[in-house]
């Protein structure tokens, strides 16, 4: 229903007229009267009064409601916000004379250069220099640095920070003289907005009671933010044809999700996929492209001024095409191009040495290996 709101001067209106109609005689509406001083009070509260009813119209219905009034209207459905996710990233950690070994213990922290994000290193027992008897990572004699993988203390995109900006050691750490991050920071997401946890109520409200691929789905979106995934019915994860069986594939942003979150994929489809059908979770298969092209730019600027801006353009974008999403050459010229007015010409551009597109398998990624401009 549409609500007919009154301001302030049609409320004092419409009050002044309904007394003027009952009086026997000509009322005194000037301005400074006490009778008009009245009417105006009792607008005031109308108005006061009109607010209320629009805030009680607003929180009662998920449409409106915003912030903490829509999480309280979403818990009656047991349904909740998903929570910022921790950006991540690598940073190299180095010394300017490699002598004797030096120790970094998990939890060190590094800053960016104004000193806005502080980064914690992580565990990776993956890492050549990683020590699981110290819980740090040695750096050898003979070596002048190491990457060490660090995750934002504070979940949240404001941790996707750009390349060379995480300079400054929190804490001095001997055998350690300066740090800094050769790639850009990424996967870092801020709570659910208003807008996607509405969305994702109608997709939980539409998949109640249904084994379907829209139940699937929300299941999946329902575990973190930044998910990407797609679901192939009637074939096994190697392709072939496999009646009553699906495959889903899924990928976190990296192209490497973790078995953890591979684990708590196949606990949520399980609980929701159709009774007597089977189905598998997997990590996407990796089409690595490298990059090539060369920039003719406005003078006076130089190639060089843009090259870095260029290959980081690039790579986001190729890196955040979804499951199964082909890479255009096309594409890939013309994210150059937005990067600046002042480049003129993007030329001899190339996919892996070729003039072509590349073109993923259905449960495939594209993601960059190495962008060189020139």
């Amino acid at each position: 229903m549409q609500l007919s709101l009154q301001n302030f001067g049609t409320l004092v209106q419409n009050m002044a007229a309904a007394v003027q109609s009952s009086a026997a005689q000509l009322v005194d509406m000037s301005v400074g009267s006490v009778l008009r001083a009245l009417l105006e009070a009792n607008a005031s509260v109308g108005l006061w009064m009109q607010w209320l009813i629009l805030q009680v119209l607003q929180t009662t219905r998920a449409s409106t409601s915003v912030g903490p009034d829509l999480d309280s209207w979403m818990a009656d459905f047991a349904l909740l916000r998903l929570p910022a996710v921790t950006a991540t990233g690598v940073v190299t950690f180095s010394r300017y004379t490699p002598v004797g070994t030096a120790f970094v213990p998990v939890g060190a922290l590094v800053r960016t250069s104004d000193g806005s994000q502080t980064y914690a290193v992580s565990a990776d027992a993956s890492n050549p220099a990683w020590s699981p008897t110290q819980s740090g990572y040695v750096v050898p004699a003979n070596a002048s640095s190491a990457d060490l993988p660090v995750v934002a203390q504070v979940p949240g995109a404001a941790g996707n920070v750009q390349a060379n900006t995480v300079t400054l050691l929190a804490s001095a750490i001997p055998g350690i003289d300066y740090v800094s991050n050769s790639g850009p920071f990424a996967n870092g997401l801020d709570a659910e907005s208003d807008s996607a946890f509405r969305a994702r109520f109608q997709n939980y409200i539409n998949s109640r009671s249904r084994a379907t691929k829209l139940a699937v789905g929300y299941a999946i979106s329902n575990i973190q933010q930044g998910l990407l995934y797609t679901i192939l019915e009637n074939q096994d994860a190697s392709g072939n044809a496999h009646p009553g069986n699906f495959v889903v594939t899924v990928d976190d942003g990296t192209g490497h999700p973790s078995a953890s979150l591979l684990s708590t994929v196949q606990t949520a489809v399980d609980a929701v996929r159709p009774v007597g059908s089977t189905f598998a979770v997997q990590a996407p298969a990796i089409s690595t492209v490298n990059v090539s092209m060369t920039l003719t730019v406005a003078a006076p600027a130089t190639t060089a001024q843009f090259s870095g801006a260029v290959a980081q353009a690039v790579a986001s974008f190729v890196d955040a095409l979804p499951i199964g999403a082909p890479l255009p050459l096309s594409r890939v010229s013309q994210v150059a191009y937005g990067v600046s007015a002042s480049i003129l010409n993007v030329s001899q551009v190339a996919l892996n040495g070729a003039a072509a597109d590349i073109t993923p398998p259905a449960n495939g990624v594209v993601k960059v290996g190495t962008v060189a401009v020139d």
